[in-house]
């Protein structure tokens, strides 16, 4: 059965370096920056494979030859899996990841990749309801009874940044984490998301169009300003929908 490409993924970028005269409330001209942060690793996975199949990717390398060489590669490798997505599965990605990545491939002169469905499941459970925090933590944790995973804190960039081996295998874990976070947390918010390629369109099948399932019951119709349309409901995930025929229409809004 042919099904969309759904993407779940995640990425990490360093700090910008630069001249500060405090710690707080500061205003930061662009005299003193002296090296603008960038994307140092990335995680991925297919929602529909196993978690082993999880990518990680990151720069290596000090010298500014070797992270240059080494973040072309990693970018490349990126491009090629959002260039074959037809939904990119991410928590505050439309805001975060995907402007990053797309900065990152802009100076490398890079055309846009094939367009895909942005399913920001931060934006989703934003849209719907009201927990006391919209963080990947919380909601995982209030969800799902998981978390990211814990490490120290700002040092173990710095450490990355120093290209140390210890620190980007705790990064490693950390980015693979979110990924895991984030497919669980699609399958289980499938219903309430608005954003998910429709099934029917890749395999062809008159079915619940986020899940794929055949088994959807007729529950009534959606009523508009203008017409109605028989509506259904997924058995299995819970999902709405409704055929794009109207039974009945009017010509008075």
């Amino acid at each position: 059965m042919n099904a969309p490409r759904i993407l779940a993924w995640d990425i990490e970028t360093s700090p910008h370096a630069g001249y500060v005269w405090g710690l707080w409330n500061q205003n930061i001209g662009l005299s003193q920056i002296i090296k603008p942060g960038g994307m140092i690793s990335f995680s991925a996975r297919w929602v529909d494979e196993p978690k082993s199949s999880t990518v990680f990717e990151h720069v290596t390398g000090t010298s500014e030859t070797e992270l240059t060489q080494s973040r072309v590669l990693m970018l490349d490798k990126l491009y090629s899996l959002l260039d074959e997505a037809d939904g990119l599965v991410s928590w505050n990605g439309k805001n975060f990841d995907t402007r990053k990545a797309n900065a990152e491939f802009i100076k490398l002169g890079r055309a846009p990749y094939s367009e895909a469905k942005e399913i920001d499941l931060m934006r989703a459970v934003k849209k719907v309801a009201s927990f006391p925090s919209n963080k990947l933590e919380f909601i995982a944790q209030i969800l799902l009874g998981k978390g990211k995973v814990q490490h120290e804190g700002f040092a173990l960039w710095i450490k990355c940044m120093a290209d140390d081996p210890k620190a980007w295998a705790r990064m490693g874990r950390y980015n693979r984490q979110d990924v895991d976070l984030l497919i669980e947390l699609y399958e289980y918010l499938l219903p309430w998301i608005d954003t998910v390629p429709n099934r029917n369109l890749f395999d062809g099948y008159d079915g619940c169009p986020k899940c794929g399932s055949e088994h959807i019951q007729r529950r009534g119709y959606r009523i508009t300003k203008m017409a109605k349309y028989a509506r259904y409901q997924c058995q299995d995930c819970g999902s709405w929908s409704s055929v794009g025929k109207a039974e009945e229409r009017v010509d008075i809004r």
